[in-house]
C-alpha cells in the first residue's frame, strides 16, 4: 500500500505534543521544492509535555526512524512515509505524522 512521502515541511509531534523537526534531509531529492528526508534522518524535538525525571521519564528530545518505505530509496537510503514508525529518546514513545504533502506516494 502506497503512502505519501515526507518532506521537510510535513508536520510530526511526538506523542506528548512537542514538535519534531528533520535536523537533516537529502538536498538532492525534493517535492514541490522542499527536501524530503530519509531514514536516516534524525529529528529534533522541542515543547514536549512529558515531565522531567522524578515526575517522569521526559521530555522527548530527540527521534529516529525505525522503519520507512521498503521499495522507494534516495540516494540508498529509505524516504519516510505516512506510515513510518520513529522512537523518541529518552522516553521510548513515538512520533505523530499529522501531514505530508499530498503528491508523491512511496511503497
Amino acid at each position: 500500500m502506497a503512502n505519501y512521502m515526507l518532506d521537510t515541511s510535513s508536520t510530526v509531534l511526538c506523542t506528548h505534543a512537542g514538535q519534531a523537526q528533520a535536523a537533516g534531509s537529502n538536498p538532492r531529492v525534493k517535492m514541490g521544492g522542499q527536501p524530503i528526508v530519509t531514514q536516516t534522518n534524525s529529528y529534533t524535538v522541542s515543547g514536549c509535555s512529558l515531565p522531567p525525571p522524578n515526575a517522569g521519564n521526559g521530555p522527548c528530545v530527540s527521534a529516529q526512524w525505525t522503519s520507512a518505505a521498503t521499495r522507494v530509496k534516495a540516494g540508498g537510503t529509505a524516504v519516510l512515509t505516512k506510515d513510518s514508525q520513529a522512537v523518541c529518546a529518552p522516553t521510548g514513545t513515538g512520533l505523530n505524522i499529522l501531514n505530508t504533502q499530498m503528491r508523491v506516494k512511496a511503497t
